[in-house]
């Protein structure tokens, strides 16, 4: 007989978890194992609230096993190593992303990508080495090997830096692995919310030439003098639409809902790159010649390896990037996911969980 949440392991942990499709999020007691010898633990101060963990708390994307308790944007204050740990030590400032493991022996774990690694452990949700499920970070605390454990930065704050974790390492990742990073680049942008404005971000950064695409009209001076994109275009505006023709080098698409990408090909100057990174339910209709007459690719990117947000964060730190977040205590949590829903944020709720989850 499977052994309850709270009794799987030793150390005892609490946090927010949904139990049904409902998706609605309350407290859950549950445990967490001993800190092995490459194991690092920290008490999590912040958590940033990303689209995945709707899908998964509803269970959208049909893999979800009750209850989950979501949450791969974390941060926070080491509070005990193993005796193997090399890397980091009590008191150090720590972040965990969407993966605590992997299985070190592929081909894509050689190349520091564990993300593309076929038995990837996700943060939440998923079975670990152990046999148990792993629970996120709307909790007080977390446990992981140390190879999954990010240095933070010095000088990035904890709050608004956290969802660079999965909505900063997502965005970059692709700019930089298809040569939308450098200065001058002509760099397309699909969605202004949490994916998207952190895309714009990054590619300003780089030195790229940045257009916002959004259905939103009234999101053009958030995008032009908010976030210093170059151009903004209502893609709902068939004219508009048109006038950006054979512009672009790249578009990274951040877009988790249904939506034409044909316009956007049409955007892309030949050899240009259409890069998915959200994850609409439904199947793109594509046309063969939409490709073929420019030679333009489509491509997807998941979030990057160890190695490689590692680099972001220090990226970001050096050039000031993080989120634009709404601070919320974790019993709004409910509220948020119902926000987040119909886009009203901007751009990233991140829960304040070491000021607001209270012991049972």
């Amino acid at each position: 007989m499977a052994k309850s949440p709270e009794s799987e392991h030793p150390i005892k942990a609490y946090g927010y978890a949904a139990r049904d499709t409902s998706g609605f999020l309350s407290p859950l007691t549950f445990s967490r194992r001993a800190t092995g010898d490459k194991d690092v633990r920290f008490k999590v101060l912040y958590c940033g609230i990303c689209h995945s963990d709707l899908h998964f708390i509803k269970n959208e994307w049909g893999v979800t096993t009750y209850p989950i308790t979501p949450g791969h944007e974390i941060v926070g204050i080491v509070t005990e190593v193993g005796s193997k740990v090399e890397k980091f030590k009590v008191g150090d400032k720590v972040g965990v992303g969407c993966i605590v493991g992997s299985c070190n022996s592929c081909e894509s774990c050689a190349k520091d990508l564990e993300s593309y690694c076929p038995k990837q452990i996700l943060t939440y949700g998923y079975i670990d080495h152990d046999g148990t499920r792993t629970y996120g970070g709307y909790s007080d605390h977390m446990v992981a090997d140390e190879h999954f454990v990010l240095r933070w930065p010095e000088n990035l704050p904890l709050d608004s830096g956290a969802p660079l974790l999965c909505a900063g390492i997502t965005t970059y990742s692709p700019l930089r692995h298809f040569g939308l990073d450098k200065p001058g680049v002509k760099v397309g942008v699909v969605g202004l919310g949490g994916l998207g404005h952190a895309a714009v971000k990054f590619a300003k950064a780089f030195g790229a030439e940045v257009t916002v695409f959004s259905t939103t009209p009234a999101k053009k001076q958030e995008a032009l003098e908010g976030l210093k994109a170059d151009h903004f275009i209502v893609s709902k505006d068939q004219k508009q639409m048109q006038s950006a023709a054979s512009t672009l080098d790249g578009i990274i698409d951040t877009v988790s809902a249904s939506h034409s990408i044909a316009p956007l090909l049409n955007a892309l100057k030949p050899d240009g790159k259409l890069v998915l990174v959200g994850a609409p339910e439904k199947p793109f209709d594509l046309a063969a010649f939409s490709l073929i007459t420019g030679r333009k690719m489509v491509a997807g990117s998941a979030t990057g390896g160890l190695k490689e947000t590692q680099e972001m964060l220090d990226f970001a730190a050096k050039h000031g990037i993080t989120a634009d977040i709404e601070l919320i205590p974790i019993d709004y949590v409910n509220t948020a996911m119902g926000r987040m829903l119909k886009s009203d944020v901007k751009y990233r709720f991140v829960i304040d969980v070491a000021n607001s989850l209270k012991a049972p």
